[in-house]
Order: C-alpha cells, then sequence, then structure tokens
C-alpha cells in the first residue's frame, strides 16, 4: 500500500511517499526560515501563503523521487493538528481534495505522534515498549509508548516548553531567527559553567518540567552584563549561551531518566526538533550507556516537521489496523490546532 503524507502545521512544507511494505520511499521538505528570519519569528499568515505556494510542485518532486505515479496511491495522510490553524488548512484541503479527486481515502495524523514514530524510519530502530521524550515546539513530554496510538502521559511542560526556553533564550541574547540552533551554534565556544543558572524541577520528585524560570534567569544575566558594559562581549555571551543550554539539557537528561526508572524500562527515543541538538544526544547516550539502556533518535534530517513522520505514522496506523479507509473518503475535514494525543489513544 503507497500513502503520500502532507506535512504543514507551521514553517515547513513537506511532503513524502511511503509504502507498508517496503517504507519510506521519498521525500521532499521546504523551510521557510529564510523568510521569517526578517520578522524575528514566524508570521503565521505568511506562513500559510507560502504553504500554498510549495504544496504542489512539492507533491511532484516527492512522486517522481519516489519513481511512482498519483495513479499508483493507495491512501493520503495530513497532519490535522496541532499547529497554526491557517497552515493547517492548507494541507488538509489540498489532501483531502487530491484524494477525493482519486476516490481515495484521506488520513488525519496527530503532528506529535509523527514526531514519536519518527526514529523507527532509523537503520537501526527502538522497538515497543520505550519512553519518549517529545521536546518539539511548544511541547515537552515523556511518554510511555507501548505501540502504535498506546500512549500514557507521564510528564509534561507546565509553562514553556525547552524548545521555547531555547528560542526566547537566543533572542534575550540577541540572536536570529531560528533560535534554538543558532544558541547551540554559539555555545560551543562557550563555558556551561560560567554562569550558575537553575534547574527548574530538577528535584520536584515527579516528571513535571517548567522552563519559564530559566528564562527569567537569563534575562537577568543579560541585564546585569549590560549593566556591566558586557553585553554585547563575544566571550561573555556564549557563555551565556552555553550556560543555557546546559541548564536545559540537565533537566531533559536528568527527567528522561528518572522517566525509565519509574517506567522500569531501559530503552529511550528522544523525539522533535530539540532532539538535534548535540549535547542533549552527547548526554544521553552517555548515561544510558552506562546503565545498560539504549536511546534513539529519528534521522537528523528528519528532527524539524517533515512530510516524512506524517507518511509513516499513517503508515504504522494501517498496519496496526486502526484505521477504517472506507470512511476516510468522506470529503468532509476538519483541523484541530489545539489537540491533545491522549485523544488519538487505543486502549
Amino acid at each position: 500500500m503507497l500513502i503520500i503524507g502532507f506535512e504543514s502545521s507551521c514553517d515547513e512544507t513537506g511532503v513524502a511517499v511511503a509504502s507498508t511494505e517496503k517504507g519510506l520511499l521519498a521525500h521532499v521538505l521546504h523551510s521557510q526560515i529564510a523568510m521569517h528570519r526578517e520578522y524575528g519569528g514566524v508570521v503565521p499568515e505568511l506562513a500559510s501563503r507560502d504553504h500554498i505556494r510549495r504544496i504542489v510542485p512539492l507533491t511532484r518532486q516527492a512522486l517522481q523521487k519516489a519513481g511512482i505515479q498519483a495513479s499508483d496511491l493507495d491512501a493520503v495522510a495530513y497532519t490535522a493538528g496541532p499547529g497554526l490553524a491557517g497552515a493547517l488548512l492548507v494541507g488538509a484541503s489540498f489532501a483531502k481534495s487530491f484524494a477525493w479527486a482519486r476516490g481515495l481515502p484521506a488520513i488525519p495524523i496527530h503532528h506529535l505522534e509523527g514526531h514519536l514514530l519518527s526514529p523507527q524510519l532509523a537503520d537501526d530502530a527502538p522497538e515497543f515498549p520505550f519512553v519518549a521524550l517529545l521536546v518539539s515546539g511548544g511541547h515537552t513530554q515523556l511518554m510511555r509508548v507501548s505501540g502504535v496510538g498506546r500512549y500514557e502521559l507521564l510528564g509534561e511542560t507546565l509553562d514553556d516548553a525547552a524548545g521555547e526556553a531555547f528560542d526566547k533564550s537566543a533572542k534575550l541574547l540577541g540572536l536570529n531567527y531560528p533560535g534554538g540552533p543558532e544558541l547551540s551554534k554559539l555555545a560551543e565556544s562557550g563555558n556551561p559553567d560560567a554562569y550558575a543558572l537553575p534547574r527548574p524541577m530538577l528535584h520536584s520528585h515527579d516528571l513535571d518540567f517548567s522552563f519559564s524560570g530559566l528564562k527569567t534567569a537569563v534575562l537577568t544575566r543579560m541585564r546585569a552584563l549590560e549593566a556591566e558594559g558586557r553585553a554585547t562581549d563575544a566571550v561573555a555571551r556564549a557563555d551565556l549561551a552555553a550556560s543555557t543550554q546546559a541548564a536545559i539539557v540537565d533537566v531533559l537528561a536528568a527527567k528522561s531518566l528518572q522517566a525509565l526508572r519509574v517506567s522500569g524500562l531501559n530503552t529511550l527515543v528522544v523525539a522533535g526538533g530539540v532532539g538535534a541538538n548535540r549535547h542533549l544526544r552527547a548526554k544521553l547516550q552517555a548515561a544510558l550507556a552506562s546503565t545498560g539502556g539504549r536511546v534513539y533518535f529519528p534521522p537528523l534530517s528528519l528532527c524539524t516537521d517533515n512530510g516524512a513522520m506524517i507518511a509513516w505514522a499513517a503508515v504504522q496506523r494501517v498496519r496496526a489496523g486502526l484505521v477504517d479507509l472506507p470512511a476516510l473518503r468522506d470529503p468532509a475535514f476538519g483541523v484541530y490546532p489545539r489537540w491533545d494525543l491522549q485523544d488519538i489513544c487505543v486502549a
């Protein structure tokens, strides 16, 4: 069975083709980073308009790369939420129209489920069950994953997510959009022990997170540097970036290890954009190696939003028998800017 998947929840337009027998066949992606950098962040209206411009040529490219025709497809998948309402509508309406014109079912996919299952696209893929650290955009969650559609929330952020902590701290440091990768790049030349920044909820005895206090601490440090006339000092800024990154990584790693102990599992999966962070990867790999556990990450090219994870999630749902394909030929559809992952869980 061949499935084409569409992702348009925020600032990447992704299209991919996957097979229930052969796995991922092709994926293409357009990032809007260059366009949004001028504004210091994502502008929803511009994001939606750019998705409209990109989705048709990307669809042609994905089909060509997979070596198939549109007539070879058996189903369509699309991100139905969560995300920006206008951006979601572009992908969903195109996917439903594409499917309806060909008499195909259109499978709505939860964006976070796509991230959650994306590490299985790696050559060395994890098996169920595992603990997942989901760090994507405004989400930071720890989940016990027993199978496709079988997700138990263990803990989540009470305010800012890890990605937001990276981005907001980067903005305080005067770095360009996207802030997270820019902060990590600056941190490479800094001393992570230069500033004693807080590790919020590190000893809270639960699996929840909080990063708003860290952001406030970075702001306080920046104001102190300004008062000292050192706000533009390259060494001081690199040290603050490194200290910020270390604080975020320490909390994510500690809570992930605690989740493994609580669940009794020894396999950790990290998914989402922050999963590309080199220091987080190194810290978790070292920690799991010392306990005899394993940690898995999606391929670096699939850490950001992409169509491959949407097509793959649809493949996994079809394989698991969780999709009523005949019912999904109905042209009616909706999108869900706010959508709890627990809503798609099965018993």
